[in-house]
């Protein structure tokens, strides 16, 4: 990815000679090098998690989320700069909010992942901007069931089933293709969320991180929330337990 000397990494508006955009590049760099952020889509509903890393004792516990609400039932994990991740929550609250007093109705996934895709794709255009440094996964429940897609700092979109990014993206992509997802249930998920985060973590030996977990579907009521903090603490506990054997 070498393009040192050459000047086609200057703008992101210029393309190398065999048809690359550097900036990109490096925003994507950016992702990998963040915490992973994980989304499950299962029968009843999604399950949105997060590695947190803390990067100093002195932080408060449970602030600096990187896990977002951004309308009553669509929440949003972002994993990349801290500070891109917070524009985009807030671009994608802006845009749920224009399409309910357009057309008097919650939006579809599919409808709010391409007009972020289009949002961030612009950031690509013009030299006088650089791209988003975050990968975000957008996940909820419409008229159609549960849904989950990923923006890429390109400004491509993907619907998935299961979707990780972040640093440990390969090997929480291993696991989560393990799983059927079609037929775990929310509550399930999260079990098998916290155990992916713990395991993603502990293979990078990392700093010391905050698990961050959230859920819509039929439990909540359709509303995306997080997870209660008994769920959260068995879950987080089960999967400590379970990394603890592997361990040994």
């Amino acid at each position: 990815m070498t393009s040192i000397g050459t000047g086609y990494d200057l703008s992101s508006s210029t393309y190398s000679p065999d048809g690359r955009i550097f900036q990109v590049e490096y925003a994507n760099k950016a992702v990998e090098n963040s915490g992973t952020a994980i989304g499950l889509r299962v029968k009843d509903g999604i399950v949105l998690a997060v590695e947190k890393l803390v990067h100093s004792k002195l932080l408060v516990p449970g602030a600096n989320r990187r896990i977002q609400t951004v309308d009553r039932h669509i929440g949003v994990a972002t994993a990349g700069l801290l500070a891109d991740g917070r524009h985009f929550a807030n671009r994608a609250r802006d845009e749920a909010s224009g399409y309910r007093d357009t057309y008097q109705s919650p939006p579809p996934l599919k409808a709010l992942a391409d007009r972020m895709g289009l949002y961030v794709q612009a950031y690509t255009l013009y030299s006088s901007v650089r791209p988003f440094g975050i990968s975000g996964i957008i996940g909820g429940i419409d008229k159609t069931g549960p849904a989950l897609y990923v923006v890429e700092p390109s400004g491509v979109y993907y619907g998935y089933h299961g979707a990780a990014v972040g640093k440990g993206r390969q090997l929480a992509k291993t696991e989560l293709e393990k799983l059927k997802l079609a037929e775990l249930s929310t509550r399930e998920a999260i079990f098998e969320a916290a155990r992916i985060i713990h395991l993603v973590h502990d293979d990078a030996k990392d700093k010391e991180f905050e698990l961050e977990l959230s859920w819509v579907g039929e439990e909540t009521g359709g509303l995306h929330l997080p997870v209660p903090k008994d769920l959260f603490d068995e879950a987080d506990k089960k999967a400590r337990a379970e990394l603890m054997v592997v361990d040994d």
